[in-house]
Parts: C-alpha cells; sequence; structure tokens
C-alpha cells in the first residue's frame, strides 16, 4: 500500500507543476528516441542487408580463376580475387587454365553431401534488344541447370529453360517483364513465341522467347536512368552461350550451391584445396574460392558496432536528462522542507520519506521513457520507410530503453531522496 499511495502522490506533484515536469522530462525524452531511433534504423538496414545477401546465395561458394602472385600467400580469396580483377600485370588465362567439366564432375562425387549443384554461366555481352524503334537493354546470359537452383526468378508468364533444353544449344530465351513492357506492350503472354533479335557489339543473334520472369532490383546495383533504359538479363542454354562466344573448354568460375546446414566459409577453403590439385604445375593461375557469408557477417558486425557507438553518443543527452532530474527533485525538496518535516514529525520513518522520493523520481523518468520510446519508434519507421528498408523496433530495445530509465531514475533520485530522509524534523517545521 504504501508504494502505491507514493506512486499516486508522485502523480499528484507532477500534475501539480505540469511545465516544470515536462522540461525535467525533455532530456530523457530526447535520449531514448535518439536511442530507439538509431537502433531501429540499425537493425532495419542489417536485416535488410542480410534478406538480401541471402536471396542472392550468400551461405555459396564463388570459385574463379586468380593469378598467381610472385609471392603467392593465403588471404582473404575475396579481396585477392578483386585485386587480381585490377592489377596492372594481368595475364589472360587461356584454355589450358580453365576449371574443365571433369574437375567440377570430381568435385561434385567428392562433395556430394555438402552441395545442392553447381552453377554455371557464361556472358555473351551486353547490348540491345530491338523491335522497330523500341528497344530495350539486356546482357545475355547462358545457364546450366542448376543455375536457379539457389534465386530463381518468379515466372509471369511460359515457363523457364528445362534442363534438357539447357544442356544443348537451342535458340531459346527467357526474359524480363521490364524487356516486354519496352517491346510488347507489358503483355507478358504476347512475348511467348516471339523472336528476340539482340545485338551485342558487332554480332546479331536471334532467340524465341519461351518464358518471361519477374524482374527484381539489385539493392546494391541501384540504377539511375530511366525505367526504359534499365538492363536485364537474357536468360539462354549455356551451350548456345559457348557457341557464340566460343570458349566451349571450360571456365574461369562458377558456383557451388552450398547445401542446407553446411558451413560455406569452411566448404569454401575444402573447395579451394582440392581444385588446386589441379593447377599445382599451372604457373599462372590457382583457384580462389570464398563465401559471402563470411563478408556479410563482417558488415552486421561493423555495421553495429557503428550503431552501438551512436548510440552511446546519444545516450549522453541522457545522463543530461538525469542531472536535470536530480537538479529539479532537490528544488522540490526544498520546496517540500516543511512538508517533509511534518511528516517526520507524524512518525514517517527515513525510509518511507526516501522511498516516496526515488519513487517520484522514477515515474518521472519512465513517463519521459515511454515517451521518447513512441517517438523513436515513429521516428526510426519514418527513416527506415524513407530509406526503403522495412521497420523493425525490436522488443530488446524498448524494454533496454525503459529499462534504464527506471535506472535513471533510481541513480539520479537517491542523493535528493537522501537528502530528504535525513533531515531533521525540528529544523524542517521551522524552514521558511
Amino acid at each position: 500500500m504504501l508504494i502505491i499511495e507514493n506512486i499516486m502522490l508522485a502523480l499528484n506533484g507532477l500534475r501539480s507543476n505540469k511545465m516544470r515536469t515536462f522540461l525535467t522530462m525533455l532530456g530523457i525524452i530526447i535520449g531514448i528516441c535518439a536511442v530507439i531511433t538509431i537502433m531501429t534504423l540499425g537493425q532495419s538496414v542489417t536485416n535488410k542487408f542480410t534478406d538480401s545477401m541471402q536471396s542472392i546465395g550468400a551461405s555459396n561458394v564463388t570459385v574463379m580463376i586468380q593469378q598467381k602472385a610472385d609471392e603467392d600467400e593465403d588471404g582473404d580469396a575475396a579481396a585477392q580475387g578483386m585485386m587480381f580483377m585490377a592489377a596492372e600485370n594481368q595475364k589472360v588465362p587461356t584454355e589450358k587454365d580453365y576449371i574443365t567439366d571433369d574437375m567440377l564432375s570430381s568435385l561434385r562425387e567428392n562433395y556430394d553431401s555438402e552441395m545442392l549443384g553447381i552453377a554455371l554461366s557464361e556472358t555473351v555481352g551486353t547490348g540491345k534488344a530491338e523491335k522497330g524503334k523500341l528497344y530495350a537493354n539486356v546482357t545475355v546470359m547462358g545457364i546450366n541447370s542448376d543455375y536457379f537452383l539457389s534465386n530463381a526468378p518468379a515466372v509471369l508468364s511460359g515457363r523457364m529453360l528445362t534442363a534438357d533444353e539447357l544442356g544443348g544449344d537451342r535458340r531459346i530465351a527467357v526474359v524480363s517483364d521490364k524487356l516486354v513492357n519496352n517491346l510488347f506492350g507489358g503483355k507478358n503472354e504476347n512475348a511467348i513465341g516471339e523472336t528476340l533479335e539482340v545485338t551485342v557489339g558487332d554480332s546479331f543473334y536471334e532467340y524465341t522467347i519461351v518464358g518471361v520472369y519477374q524482374y527484381e532490383q539489385n539493392v546494391y546495383m541501384m540504377n539511375f536512368g530511366s525505367e526504359k533504359d534499365i538492363n536485364t538479363n537474357v536468360y539462354i542454354p549455356i551451350g548456345t552461350a559457348q557457341a557464340a562466344t566460343h570458349s566451349t573448354s571450360g571456365y574461369t568460375m562458377a558456383t557451388v550451391i552450398s547445401a542446407p546446414g553446411v558451413d560455406s566459409t569452411t566448404f569454401a577453403s575444402r573447395v579451394e584445396r582440392y581444385l588446386n590439385a589441379y593447377y599445382r604445375t599451372n604457373r599462372d593461375f590457382k583457384v580462389s574460392a570464398f563465401s559471402m557469408e563470411s563478408m556479410v557477417s563482417q558488415f552486421a558486425s561493423v555495421l553495429g558496432t557503428i550503431q552501438t557507438s551512436i548510440s552511446v553518443i546519444a545516450g549522453i543527452s541522457l545522463l543530461v536528462g538525469g542531472i536535470g532530474v536530480m537538479n529539479i527533485m532537490l528544488v522540490s525538496i526544498t520546496e517540500r522542507t516543511r512538508e517533509i518535516g511534518t511528516c517526520k514529525a507524524l512518525g514517517a520513518t527515513n525510509t518511507s520519506i526516501r522511498l516516496q522520493f526515488i519513487i517520484e523520481a522514477v515515474i518521472i523518468c519512465l513517463i519521459g521513457g515511454a515517451i521518447g520510446v513512441a517517438l523513436g519508434i515513429a521516428a526510426g519507421s519514418i527513416a527506415s520507410n524513407a530509406l526503403g528498408f522495412p521497420a523493425k523496433a525490436s522488443i530488446e530495445s524498448i524494454l533496454i530503453a525503459l529499462g534504464f530509465s527506471m535506472t535513471i531514475g533510481v541513480f539520479f533520485g537517491y542523493y535528493p531522496a537522501n537528502k530528504a530522509a535525513k533531515m531533521d524534523p525540528i529544523n524542517a517545521l521551522r524552514y521558511e
């Protein structure tokens, strides 16, 4: 009952000084709002990044040909791969350096339980698909039957290429709905069976459209041009692409699709060691294998560290708010000195006096914290939606914010409350 009575007394005291109470809460409100906003935005960005990377196969293992350095040392495969692409003394791999079908078949046999398949692709090139005066920017890409195991697009009309078709060299293609919008007036069904004429450099190709897939913008490859100029993939059988590029002896890159539950980072190291057994006598090239999953984890860790650091900086305003609470409680105790003396004269113990003022400080901080949480969730949602990320305020961050508010109330309210509890009742009654 004593606690309930103290809560009611505290609420009555706050209502009698609304403006002063609001100004006291302001530091708490701003601090909690800032922390919740930052945590909501940071969590939303992290979730969006992780989901996007998973959707494009973050757990898969990318295998690529990499030029050997003069003093070849082990290191981060992804970083080495990018260094290879930008090296000034870069050598061009020839047919004897390619990853062959026999190598991949052997890899599949040895690690069959740890993989779902091996995705292969051969890019014919980037060009234009034209129909009279209409055009669409495209990249013609040959794929094998495992290519869509991890990131198959939604089929809007027609069908995807079958395994038998992907193993041959038929001139058939699956195109995007963006291309259909540009060339066929947006009617997906009208495109099925039509001939697609594509110019890539000085070469001209014709394909029969058998399916239309739904285009999805890659969040990491933003397009700043018009909707009409978006470049989309035209998928054809890999045999057809290899015939066009005259590269039928092997591949410079492949993607090993990891089975569920497999540690892709460890698996990548094993794949790299296995394939490099074929490159012991190759003086110029070796195989590099890496998983994007480790890069995703590193990015999420860095983003979490930045988020925490900014939250701590924003939390400084909570310290300022706590000092404000302490200051106003000291003022309140001074104004209520005679009241405290009367209570003590009537038998109130030091503990009850101390509890009364601590509860008042905690209520100030809790109300301010609740308002700050509400404003933080709203601000975080607005900011996340403005950036195109789904807003998600975690229950954990809300509970931490409210718990921190209560802690501030107890911490900064204790000194004034203790000062009130230790007052001499005679001196308090004489106070003017």
